[in-house]
């Protein structure tokens, strides 16, 4: 994995980094962007989202790169005063976010594989899909209680 940089910016505070796509990588990618989130949440808020962050990355691993360290999955994460927001991109061919999405929105997702779509949507308070299906941001916003 490529040290993450950190940068503050307008928008809040910014890290991007690039991993291998395979599965080796996603433990030193879990730790840096939690590592990364846990000033910011309380505990509660850090399960969600490392349960939406461990899928979209096992996603990006298994389906968009298929366990190949010679492909790679770049994220950037942001914190600003309202949210957290993390862009995962692998370089896979995507798959019919439409159906999927219909599927999870009904929590009856039988499939095979897509049940960790359905999950993300449970725990995060936003969750996109772009570039066919190859890219997800998710979106957590920050709690207003002051609880850390």
């Amino acid at each position: 994995m490529q040290v993450p940089s950190q940068v503050v910016a307008e928008q809040g505070i910014v890290t991007e980094f690039t991993l291998f796509g395979n599965a080796d990588s996603m433990t030193g990618a879990r730790e840096a962007v939690m590592d990364f989130v846990r000033p910011y949440f309380s505990e509660r808020e850090r399960i969600d989202v490392l349960i939406a962050l461990q899928e979209a990355l096992a996603n990006a691993v298994l389906h968009g790169c298929q366990n190949d360290a010679s492909k790679t999955i770049h994220c950037s994460a942001v914190i600003d005063r309202s949210a957290f927001t993390i862009t995962i991109r692998d370089s896979g061919p995507g798959f019919d976010v439409e159906a999927a999405m219909q599927s999870s929105a009904a929590g009856a997702n039988l499939t095979e594989h897509g049940r960790g779509i359905c999950l993300m949507l449970s725990v995060m308070d936003e969750v996109w899909y772009g570039s066919g299906g190859s890219e997800v941001r998710l979106r957590k916003l920050r709690s207003t209680s002051g609880e850390r």
